[in-house]
């Protein structure tokens, strides 16, 4: 880092590093992450709600990995590149807020359109940034404005008939690279890119101890109080461990340099929008059942948010299991085995504590982490060799 917040640039401009602005631009998407947890708490993780999280995430997900591909590809060092970034943070921020009531009725005060404004601001901005860099965006632009033309009506209909418009716009975005192939006509610099998306995990897994402080603030502190959030934080910190102490993310990094130039978008695509997809999802889900349950320990909780528990575990693994597979950086089995047993563990959050289950999520991941240490010590290194 350079001081300004610019990026040192390699040798034929390629970016090597993450800006303090993105970083900022990170913090500002985490907010929607925060939304979406509490509409999970809120509504007490019902079907009807499940579904609105995954709809609203898979487009904002998209969109920040455009945003993450066009800072890849030029650093936002020019005045007008950082105030028109600074114009699509106030989209995903008028996105964020509009979250809590967004699948509501508009005449019963819902935002919904609001929140397609909102997400047709960070459409806009990003296919104008990016089309001063390389203008095979038009390939691609045209689907990201009719995804939020869709959400914007979908936020002016009321009932079912938002669910569809919702879908269609999550379809065309993902169909878009298949219909308008993207290899070969962006570029990807490996160092930003891990980078970025291992600030983004970072900046995830603190929103999760938050949740953890939230659900503790207003209670009175007691030594089970203690016990309860000082489990919270270590299975975040077990998470961590799974992602940046094993290693994956310096892998990632050596397997993306080491590929064809061709081939890294497609890397880009399945190892950093579709693996990483249910990693951050995971959290969500994590963070919304320990806001619920950390409060009211002691006792066993309904079986959804027990549930949850498990779950936000299981999809952060499975999705870190995925992601190693896509990039070849190591063995997934484990990482697959002990998301299913994170599944399980919701019996014990129903019947006997939240404490119980924090410990057994806990004992699970390190017991993982411990295995395939041992493996690796045994057996050659799938992918790789991480240094330290």
């Amino acid at each position: 880092m350079v001081p300004g917040g610019e990026r040192v640039r390699a040798a034929g401009g390629a970016p090597l590093r993450v800006s303090t602005l993105e970083l900022f631009f990170d913090l500002v998407f985490a907010f929607t992450l925060t939304q979406l947890t509490a509409r999970l708490a809120d509504s007490g993780f019902t079907f009807v709600s499940i579904a609105q999280v995954l709809l609203v995430f898979g487009v904002l997900w998209w969109m920040y990995g455009g945003y993450a591909w066009l800072t890849n590809a030029r650093a936002p060092d020019s005045t007008v590149s950082r105030l028109l970034l600074l114009l699509g943070m106030a989209g995903f921020l008028v996105v964020g807020l509009a979250i809590p009531r967004g699948f509501d009725a508009p005449q019963s005060g819902g935002s919904g359109v609001a929140l397609g404004l909102g997400y047709l601001v960070v459409v806009a901005v990003h296919a104008m940034l990016y089309y001063r860099v390389n203008r095979n965006i038009l390939r691609i632009a045209p689907f990201n404005v009719g995804s939020a033309v869709l959400v914007i009506v979908a936020g002016a209909v009321s009932g079912a008939a938002k669910y569809p418009l919702w879908a269609a716009a999550l379809a065309i975005q993902i169909l878009a690279p298949l219909i308008r192939p993207v290899a070969g006509r962006f570029e990807i610099s490996p160092a930003h890119f891990v980078e970025r998306h291992g600030a983004l995990i970072i900046v995830a897994l603190g929103e999760s101890v938050a949740a953890v402080g939230i659900g503790a603030a207003s209670l009175v502190l007691s030594a089970q109080l203690v016990v309860a959030v000082v489990l919270g934080l270590a299975l975040s910190a077990c998470l961590w461990w799974a992602y940046f102490g094993s290693g994956d993310d310096e892998r990632a990094e050596r397997a993306m340099t080491s590929a064809s130039p061709e081939r890294r978008p497609r890397l880009a695509l399945a190892g950093y929008f579709f693996a990483h997809a249910p990693m951050l999802l995971g959290v969500v889900a994590l963070s919304a059942g320990v806001k619920l349950t950390i409060g009211h320990a002691a006792q066993p909780h309904p079986a959804r948010q027990a549930l949850a528990l498990g779950a936000g575990v299981a999809l952060f693994l499975a999705g870190d299991a995925a992601f190693r597979e896509v990039m070849g950086i190591g063995r997934a089995w484990a990482r697959y085995a002990a998301a299913v047993f994170a599944v399980a563990t919701a019996a014990l959050g129903a019947t006997v504590a939240t404490e119980a289950q924090l410990a057994v999520l806990i004992a699970a991941v390190a017991g993982m982490l411990l295995a395939e240490r041992q493996l690796a010590a045994r057996l050659p290194a799938a992918g790789p060799p991480v240094s330290g």
